[in-house]
């Protein structure tokens, strides 16, 4: 009997799950979605309509944040119905929080959220310990009281818990960030094309090998062949050439990467079919961005001298040890361990595979080096938990990319603060400087700091009477307190901006609040993911202009 051929096993499609979040997973992958899925977001609607808070919530809960809070005491009044598309005329005179979430929670199943229908001093009125639950707090308001926020600053930064203050207000709006100090990522997705390291100038014996045995006879080739040849052994082989005639040196500066160039191109056939060759025109491009000595990237120097690197301790993060072992990898060779990709190129398959295996096996090498020094460190600190290995191999391969971000307290207005002096230099010197609407929203600030000389327990209505909403000339007299000799200058560029914001008597416009809450939640992802590079540490819109800056204040 003839045997039936075997029927090969089905192909494993993606799950629901990865169809549903196909797109975010090919910018923050499996272990960013995890890290969404796992955090607990608090939005605090501290008076004021709070939909630029509402709006950064949408904008987490469609991708998949594991659960969100929201802290409102206000029941929903007619005005709400106009700019908070997540209410109806059936949720009038209900709670605000939860109506709310019950409508955003209509975006994402998957999503749990959770109602707090409360005042932020009867939320806090145990202590501020209640905040240790979430992985970051969203503090949005448009008249808040600036001694909860300043509270809830001191205690965030204390606990290394990453804090978010928005105000959206008329045509303008601005956010800023508090993270932990400090706060390190080593996922920055970087530009493909900055993270290629060649060593054309440092190659390992494996590689050195392997160029010679395709490079030794490049002159008697075929044209087919000699075309094929990868473009990274032939600078291989013609920086031999060039080191042979130039006492062993390299191609130094600008105008030797030049004479190089033009050597490599005149080696390039041109009596083939084509009239040249691809690979040739390669090499020649990669010289000016490839032939250059490795050194260490500032970002990674300041990681170094940090005191965390140089003497990690046995509960500190798993971060510091791969650092401490990255600088002494650094220190042993000169030079960080190889990432392992290698750039498209025209090649014969199989020289190209070869060729990413030999680069592969290397960084292999170096990851395991690293990942060695690490267990040692583990061993004499007595570690209980030992650093995940994918941690360490991703951390190798971006080291060159790895960033430190040294966070600065939440720029919060109030009686003793100022504006910063490279502040002022900065709008006098720029004419389109949006550091005047930051000003005026710390003017604003103030004022509400002022007038607010009431107890804690106090949370504004949604409603705005007229003596809750400040006067242009309160403003600017809020706004030179702050600005203090500099108020001539500078008061022709921020009265403007103030105008608009006594004109919008306390309320916020849905589109500018979307558009923030969406560059709000982008940031928040940033933070809870730890992939990619958040803002340091203040944005500013301007809806009249559409524009955005950020600065660190």
């Amino acid at each position: 009997m003839t045997a039936r051929p075997l029927t090969p096993p089905p192909l494993q499609g993606p799950t629901a799950k990865e169809k549903k979040y196909d797109r975010q997973l090919r910018l923050w992958a499996a272990s960013g979605q995890q890290a969404l899925e796992d955090a607990h977001v608090l939005l605090i609607n501290h008076g004021g309509p709070g939909v630029v808070g509402v709006e950064t919530l949408k904008n987490l809960i469609l991708p998949g944040i594991g659960s969100y809070t929201i802290l409102d005491g206000n029941t929903v009044a007619e005005q709400d119905l106009g700019i908070n598309f997540f209410l109806t005329e059936e949720s009038l005179g209900r709670s605000r929080a939860e109506e709310t979430c019950r409508y955003l929670t209509e975006l994402n199943p998957d999503v749990n959220g959770y109602p707090v229908q409360q005042s932020l001093h009867g939320f806090l009125q145990n202590g501020l310990h209640v905040l240790n639950k979430y992985n970051l707090v969203l503090f949005v308001a448009s008249k808040q009281n600036c001694l909860s926020l300043e509270s809830i600053s001191v205690y965030c930064a204390k606990k290394a818990l990453p804090l978010f203050y928005v105000h959206s207000l008329g045509l303008f709006s601005h956010f800023s960030s508090q993270l932990p100090d400090p706060f390190p990522i080593v996922d920055t997705h970087p530009d493909p094309t900055s993270t290629q390291d060649l060593r054309l100038l440092e190659p390992w014996p494996e590689l050195v090998a392997f160029a010679k045995s395709k490079t030794d006879n490049l002159d008697t080739l075929s044209n087919h062949d000699h075309g094929h040849v990868p473009y990274l052994l032939l600078l291989l082989r013609y920086l031999n050439d060039w080191k042979e005639s130039h006492n062993g040196n390299p191609p130094m500066d600008y105008r030797q990467k030049k004479e190089f160039k033009s050597f490599v191109e005149g080696n390039a056939r041109t009596d083939n079919p084509e009239g040249g060759e691809e690979n040739f025109d390669e090499a020649a491009a990669a010289i000016l961005k490839s032939l250059n000595k490795p050194s260490l990237p500032s970002g990674l120097r300041q990681i170094f001298e940090d005191p965390n690197t140089k003497e990690p301790q046995k509960d500190s993060a798993n971060f510091w040890l791969v650092a401490n072992a990255m600088q002494e990898f650094h220190h042993t060779h000169g030079s960080l361990p190889l990432p392992g990709a290698l750039p498209d190129m025209k090649a014969q398959s199989q020289d190209y595979i070869q060729l990413q295996n030999i680069f592969k096996a290397k960084a292999r090498k170096d990851v395991d080096e690293v990942t060695k020094s690490v267990r040692s460190m583990e061993a004499d600190l007595q570690r209980q938990t030992p650093v995940d290995a994918k941690e360490i191999e991703s951390f190798c391969k971006g080291a060159a990319f790895v960033k430190l971000i040294k966070s600065k307290p939440l720029p919060i207005s109030s009686p003793s603060s100022k504006i910063p002096q490279e502040a002022f230099n900065s709008m006098l010197d720029d004419e389109d400087s949006l550091l005047p609407i930051f000003m005026a929203f710390q003017a604003y600030d103030y004022w509400c700091h002022q007038k607010s000389n009431i107890s804690p327990e106090h949370v504004p209505a949604t409603s705005s009477s007229p003596e809750e909403n400040p006067t242009l000339e309160a403003l600017k007299q809020s706004a030179t307190q702050l600005i203090d000799q500099h108020a001539d200058e500078i008061m022709p560029k921020i009265e403007p901006i103030l105008q608009e914001l006594v004109r919008a008597h306390g309320a916020e416009l849905h589109n500018i609040s979307a558009l923030t809450g969406g560059m709000v939640a982008q940031e928040v992802i940033k933070v809870l993911t730890k992939q990619y590079i958040p803002i340091d540490n203040t944005c500013v819109f301007d809806g009249i202009a559409s524009k955005s800056a950020v600065f660190r204040i």
